[in-house]
């Protein structure tokens, strides 16, 4: 589905962009780059802006004229920063991706266009363009470079096809530790660190054991919703140890120090 999709870049003057445009693409899973008429490349520094997306440089086209850019296209989105006197259809970037992913996925060809970092698309090559995409960005600095455009609209044709095909857009991260280490604490172990915490908050003056209102209760509580893993129970365990220490007075060692 994605590879029916092209980011077109028209008459490029800084190569750096044409790489970071390559490095956009690749990050979001685009890999099809056609180039009109760009003023430096191939470049040096066009590779080093792509880092790594040397495949999607390597395999772009470079043709003479927008006409030949869009052969083949069925559905064709021109970025434009300013308001055109043209009234056209509109669209943001989320809507973009929406309706670039709805048609790739019936098998039709799809153009992004972007224009030149000075002025953008002639009125001329976003009268070629179905659609035109305006970025909501800041009226006060509203030019993004060029690169960055590329982001943003890939980006959004990302989510969309994430959507599209049932794939989370988040991986959550979940510690490596031991099984028994992840094991939720026991009660009798948790009875040993209310015991070991309530003795240290003695310890520490804390608590006043002929006048205890509620706060044992209410630590209870507290550490009884937190769903304690024996992980995390060596720890609470340790600073409670240290903690001891040093209300006796005793030297202690920092855990950075181990």
């Amino acid at each position: 589905m994605l590879q029916n999709i092209r980011v077109v870049l028209v008459n490029t003057s800084h190569p750096g962009n044409i790489g970071g445009a390559a490095r956009a693409m690749k990050n979001m899973g685009l890999s099809r780059l056609v180039l009109v008429d760009p003023q430096d490349f191939p470049s040096h520094e066009a590779d080093a802006r792509a880092s790594g997306a040397d495949d999607v440089l390597g395999g772009a086209q470079v043709v003479a004229t927008l006409e030949e850019a869009l052969v083949g296209c069925n559905l064709v989105f021109g970025t434009s920063a300013r308001e055109r006197r043209i009234p056209w259809p509109l669209v943001d970037p989320r809507e973009c991706g929406s309706k670039v992913i709805e048609h790739a996925v019936q098998g039709e060809e799809i153009a992004l266009v972007f224009g030149r970092e000075y002025a953008g698309l002639t009125n001329e090559e976003l009268q070629r363009c179905h659609f035109h995409v305006h970025i909501p960005s800041n009226p006060d600095f509203s030019s993004l470079n060029l690169a960055a455009a590329v982001q943003v609209l890939a980006y959004e044709v990302r989510m969309a096809w994430l959507a599209a095909e049932g794939q989370p857009s988040k991986v959550e991260k979940f510690e490596v530790t031991s099984v028994r280490s992840s094991e939720l604490a026991t009660m009798d172990e948790m009875e040993l660190f209310y015991e070991h915490l309530e003795k240290t908050l003695v310890d520490i003056g804390f608590l006043d054991p002929e006048k205890p209102k509620h706060l044992m209760p209410r630590l209870r509580r507290l550490y009884g919703r937190s769903s304690v893993n024996r992980s995390e129970m060596s720890i609470l365990r340790g600073i409670l140890t240290e903690t001891q220490k040093v209300a006796r007075g005793e030297p202690h060692k920092r855990k950075d120090q181990e």
